[in-house]
């Protein structure tokens, strides 16, 4: 079968792994909620994505045929954070078409997922690599896009082992890297090529990816925690506004008891996350993921913040994850080492760093329960949020300025 023939979509298992734990955490402590998702291109692509909607409409079906296969199921089993009962509801859960609408409004391709948050929320990932995949077979290049993008691939090999004296004189503070670039890769078969590599030539610095499906089958260790949607439901599960973290910090802790200890800041910004970070969450989490805002502003003030509470940072981690490359990542762990430990999620600039240029598209949660839900960004642009109304007033909660 010609590659461009090929389903996008290999496996269920080809989802971050951050989709599963909090898919279980949801579906423990909310499995009523309701959710609407909406697709978003940040940039401007090089033909209308309008145009891949018949192409992302037979993947949806293709999406929604497939089911976990047993091996799957048994490989989830071995992954100690996840319980039983949320596999065997896996084992018997499928897509449903229905939740998913996708419209052609001009030129823009609107793709919106609402219903169930428990069969809605697992649609996110999958729709952004479809469209992610389709539009670069659309532009095509073939083998010669994939010979610079190896020869991009081996200069970042290279780099990394050009540097080994000194990332080596380190020992018990690393530097290490993981794959977060399953939502825009270039392609399943370029993705796979470079873990790959990744974990063949580097094994000292590269330990892991979010893609589960790669993970189980090259014998890499699967990463992820937590991302946005699941602190923004928060924002509409009945709670006083005012403590929605605490109560979705809260939330995770009782779900995964010491496992997953990575908390995310930046849905309201790293000064409002900090408010609600006491001791109590400082001593219980291992640490903080970034991203959005500096991230040397923001890993100063988390260190800072540690000091305060009397906990020493070189006990914990700081994951940094906004649009790195490894010169960047290189540069911030060289900026905190020997003070806190680092690591690096790096997407984009490995899976799909070729001579076309990749879209920015994201699909986010606009609406839980009935209720609008927003991301506060540290970023000028990356706030998200339809209801201007609900974005004031979380503003005016937080003491949030506008951006």
């Amino acid at each position: 079968m010609n590659a461009t023939d090929k389903p996008v979509v290999r496996s269920l298992l080809e989802n971050d792994l951050y989709k599963f734990t909090m898919w279980q955490a949801l579906l423990h402590s909310h499995p009523g909620a309701q959710a609407e998702y909406h697709f978003v291109c940040r940039n401007t692509p090089a033909f209308p994505l309008a145009q891949l909607k018949p192409a992302v409409e037979a993947e949806l079906e293709q999406l929604c045929a497939l089911s976990f296969t047993q091996d799957e199921l048994d490989y989830l089993r071995t992954l100690r954070f996840m319980k039983s009962d949320f596999v065997d509801f896996l084992s018997v859960f499928h897509f449903q078409r229905r939740f998913v609408d996708i419209t052609a409004e001009g030129d823009t391709l609107r793709i919106v997922a609402k219903g169930p948050l428990v069969h809605v929320m697992g649609f996110e990932i999958f729709m952004l690599y479809i469209v992610n995949e389709l539009y670069f077979r659309r532009l095509g290049g073939g083998e010669q896009i994939l010979d610079e993008a190896r020869l991009r691939l081996r200069r970042k090999v290279d780099l990394l082992r050009s540097q080994q004296a000194e990332l080596a004189s380190h020992p018990d503070h690393p530097f290490v890297f993981f794959d977060f670039g399953l939502r825009r890769r270039y392609s399943a078969d370029w993705q796979e090529e470079v873990v790959r590599t990744l974990a063949q030539e580097l094994p000292g610095h590269f330990r892991g990816t979010s893609n589960v499906h790669l993970a189980r089958t090259l014998g890499v260790t699967p990463i992820g925690t937590m991302a946005h949607e699941y602190l923004q439901a928060y924002q509409a599960f009945g709670i006083r506004l005012r403590d929605f973290q605490k109560a979705a910090l809260e939330s995770w802790v009782q779900e995964y008891r010491g496992d997953l200890g990575v908390a995310l800041t930046d849905v309201i910004g790293m000064d409002a996350f900090l408010a609600d970070f006491d001791l109590y969450f400082a001593k219980l989490f291992d640490g903080l993921r970034h991203d959005s805002g500096d991230p040397v502003v923001w890993g100063e003030k988390a260190i800072a913040h540690y000091q305060a509470l009397r906990i020493d940072p070189r006990s914990k981690r700081l994951v940094f994850s906004d649009g790195l490359d490894l010169p960047r990542a290189m540069a911030l762990y060289r900026h905190f080492i020997g003070r806190i430990t680092t690591t690096f999620g790096i997407g984009t600039n490995l899976t799909n760093d070729t001579p076309h240029k990749a879209l920015s598209i994201v699909m986010k949660m606009v609406s839980c329960n009935g209720q609008s839900v927003a991301k506060l960004s540290d970023a000028p642009g990356k706030t998200l949020c339809e209801d201007e109304t609900f974005l004031a007033y979380l503003r005016q909660v937080f003491n949030h300025p506008a951006r």
